[in-house]
């Protein structure tokens, strides 16, 4: 068995980072690949750069680098990518769709139009690459272009929603608000749950000072796109100009919840604090404007008057002067400093600014300031300070383009929904969670751990954490040493020890193959390892959702899974987390009950495996079980997986 071990550590010596690269650069694309399914997008990287490395003609190593920097929001890094990739391989579609896409975060739309041009001669029928042209020529104000492509697309898919947006956003370019409405009203007809029409269509309202109209419209919105804070801040704007302050502010609450840098939020969360008497908290928001815009100008203003009126006459002067200093005929202005520098006993100052006041109105007969009349509303960019208390709304009401591909979002979104926790595996670092603090401990892994030294002992734990670049390189070499080890032992013993190290560290950095077979080997020598077959299950586990996501048929190994923590759980019956595992596996294969049972097991064993409560009770949502599913996500989060409160919320009914 000893010389089994050899060859087998022989064999591995070649899947060092190195030589790996050297010798199997499709296995390193595949394995690439697969971190980049799991999210982990600099691990991914590594692996492409060692393929490039060994083989840099070939495309797909580019590609897929330039699809993870994509991820990371390296835009201009993954379009140099992408360009590296067509010169290995000028035919595939997805990378001028991909290029096109990181030109488009760049805002360089003549050449993401280009890599669209490029790619349908290719591929006529791609939609997504049809959409995105169109929506870089409205960029570009290409607006005959445009119409013109979307006419094509109206005779081709003449059911798809999306086309008849645009074209509405189109004719709202070009001032054609009849036009507009009625491709809205055909894109809506054809999907009443497309958020971004209803909201061009409330646009076209709060334009038309419709806002009774304008506010139906953005409560359909905001139910189909509840996160998105524009939209909230349009409503505020059509609930204020309805004397809806109530419900102005608190859509103004909303908009900063989800983006809390919003200019105009705060500033005119400030304008209706200060006018409901909620001082001290409208200076609080003018603070965080003047931190974004130092030298707004009607921010500073409305800023003096509340700290005048809170006691703080001398910031208010501060404020003040530096608006007086860029308007010295804003005699509202003069008349407030006057009376901050009364109040301060700062007799002559204050006489200074009434005489300039003074003299102005002497000097009316040769014309008066021009001021316009009040309104509710001020464009942003207007800079009238006559207008200091009028609530601000942005110049031009723009849509947020949503740009068609398979890659934001393919990855992003496939976690969505209610999850299921992943299964508990070996792991070489310990994680602790700031609310949950619970270890997870199995009497067989510390009989491991005792024959391991300082630093290398393995922990269990259910949390797949992304590497670092530096982390990434720290695994390799720490498999680089592993493998030299077990070439220089003797003893069999010892070098299981090395095997089931080096499977945990691959199953790290997500080589699940190379784990698998370092994991088979040790069972060979080992066939009463429980611990063996718990990781071999883990690894072949996350190997199949991988590999099922690009088609394959995994049915046969998922049984192989199921029947590793069978045996596991044979060897190892009062370990909770093989039967946690377990069950994580049938819910995999929909067999809810014997889900269940195993749930039930674990929780059995360990009473506070928070894991399984939440997983049971997701189960029981899918079996219309509500009352015992809220009760299970409910022991959940009381064990300290808060996320289960929102999954309650959820399926509330």
């Amino acid at each position: 068995m000893l010389v089994l071990l050899a060859l087998q550590c022989s064999m591995f010596n070649v899947q060092c980072s190195k030589c790996f690269a050297q010798y199997n650069t499709d296995r390193l694309v595949t394995v690439g690949r697969s971190a980049l399914y799991y999210e982990d997008y600099v691990l991914s990287i590594q692996y492409f750069n060692q393929a490039i490395s060994a083989k840099p003609y070939l495309f797909e190593p580019w590609y897929y680098r330039a699809i993870a920097k994509y991820y990371l929001d390296d835009y201009a890094g993954a379009e140099n990518d992408c360009t590296e990739a067509i010169h290995r391989n000028p035919y595939v579609v997805g990378i001028y769709e991909l290029r096109g896409l990181c030109r488009i975060q760049q805002k360089n739309y003549a050449d993401a139009i280009s890599d669209y041009n490029t790619a349908l001669r290719y591929d006529p029928e791609g939609i997504n690459l049809w959409h995105n042209r169109v929506l870089c020529r409205i960029q570009q104000k290409e607006y005959d272009k445009a119409l013109a492509e979307i006419d094509t697309m109206a005779v081709r898919w003449s059911k798809n929603a999306r086309i008849y947006t645009m074209q509405s956003e189109v004719y709202l370019q070009q001032k054609d608000t009849t036009k507009a409405i009625a491709s809205l009203e055909k894109s809506l007809e054809l999907d009443a749950y497309n958020g971004s029409a209803w909201a061009m269509r409330s646009m076209i309202s709060l334009s038309r000072e419709e806002w009774k109209e304008g506010e139906g419209y953005l409560d359909k919105a905001i139910h189909l796109l509840p996160k998105q804070g524009g939209l909230y801040i349009n409503r505020a704007m059509a609930r204020y100009n309805q004397n809806n302050l109530r419900g102005a502010m608190a859509d103004y609450d909303m908009a900063l919840d989800f983006e809390p840098n919003n200019f105009l939020g705060h500033y005119n969360r400030g304008l209706l604090r200060a006018q409901v008497g909620d001082d001290n908290r409208a200076i609080t928001d003018f603070d965080f404007v003047l931190k974004l815009e130092p030298d707004n100008l009607m921010a500073l203003y409305n800023r003096a008057l509340l700290l005048e009126k809170t006691g703080n006459p001398r910031a208010a002067i501060r404020d003040y002067s530096k608006v007086i200093a860029e308007y010295p005929n804003f005699w509202t202005g003069l008349h407030q400093r006057a009376q901050c520098y009364r109040s301060l006993g700062m007799k002559k100052e204050a006489e200074q600014d009434e005489f300039r006041i003074l003299k102005a109105q002497i000097d009316k007969r040769f014309g008066k300031q021009p001021r316009l009349s009040k309104k509710q509303m001020r464009k942003r960019s207007d800079e009238d300070i006559e207008k200091y208390n009028q609530l601000a709304m942005a110049d031009e009401q723009e849509m947020e383009h949503e740009y068609q591909s398979d890659y934001r979002g393919r990855v992003q979104n496939r976690k969505v929904g209610m999850d299921y926790l992943p299964m508990y595996a070996l792991t070489t670092e310990r994680f602790l969670n700031d609310v949950k603090r619970d270890i997870a401990y199995d009497r067989q892994v510390e009989v491991l751990n005792q024959k391991l030294s300082a630093g290398r002992q393995l922990h269990i734990s259910c949390n797949q954490t992304s590497l670092s670049e530096a982390g990434t390189q720290r695994y390799f070499s720490r498999i680089d040493s592993l493998t030299r080890e077990m070439g220089q032992q003797q003893k069999e013993a010892d070098m299981l020890s090395l095997l089931m190290q080096r499977a945990v560290a691959y199953s790290v950095i997500q080589n699940y193959e190379g784990a698998i077979d370092d994991l088979t080997t040790y069972i060979m020598s080992d066939s009463l390892s429980a611990v063996a077959y718990w990781q071999r299950a883990v690894c072949q586990s996350r190997l199949n959702e991988f590999n099922a996501a690009q088609g394959t048929d995994v049915k046969l190994q998922t049984a192989r899974v199921l029947a590793d923590l069978t045996e596991a759980i044979r060897l190892n019956s009062s370990c909770a987390y093989l039967y946690y595992n377990r069950g994580n596996v049938y819910v995999q294969r929909h067999d809810y009950q014997h889900a269940i049972d195993d749930y039930n097991r674990a929780i059995e064993l360990e009473p506070h495996l928070a894991e399984a409560f939440y997983n049971r009770g997701l189960v029981r949502f899918a079996l219309k079980e509500q009352q015992e599913g809220t009760a299970d996500l409910s022991k959940a989060g009381e064990l300290g997986l808060y996320q289960a409160y929102s999954i309650i919320k959820q399926n509330r009914r």
